[in-house]
């Protein structure tokens, strides 16, 4: 029951960063949403920090992982919105916007879990 309680704990703390974020920088720019991307970003660097501590051994417990990258990141990460925003660019026919938003958003995702695993392991 402890673990449920802190993926779900996890979860909303996530969910309302991302809504924070969302609400902060979407508006930034008319074809890029600049708020989902930070959130995938840094979701996808805090995984990596996460699970890079996590797989260490001593650094993090089996409850502090579920937390933060099961809950947390969880919560946090929006592939859903990611997702649609992708298909409301694709049936505006803003091919240049939604090719540009899709790839860097995949290719800073790995890049940020990378950077992630790299800066646990100096931990």
């Amino acid at each position: 029951m402890k673990q449920f309680l802190l993926v779900f704990l996890g979860g909303g703390i996530g969910s309302l960063f991302r809504f924070l974020l969302s609400k902060t920088f979407n508006g930034y720019f008319q074809h890029f949403f600049l708020g989902t991307f930070l959130a995938n970003i840094l979701g996808c660097l805090l995984i990596g920090m996460v699970l890079g501590l996590s797989a260490k051994g001593n650094y993090l417990s089996e409850n502090q992982t579920l937390l933060l990258a099961t809950g947390f990141c969880g919560g946090f990460t929006t592939f859903s919105t990611f997702a649609f925003e992708k298909h409301s660019l694709l049936t505006s026919g803003d091919l240049l916007h939604f090719f540009i938003y899709t790839f860097g958003s995949i290719a800073a995702g790995i890049l940020a879990i990378a950077i992630g695993l790299w800066v646990s392991r100096l931990l």
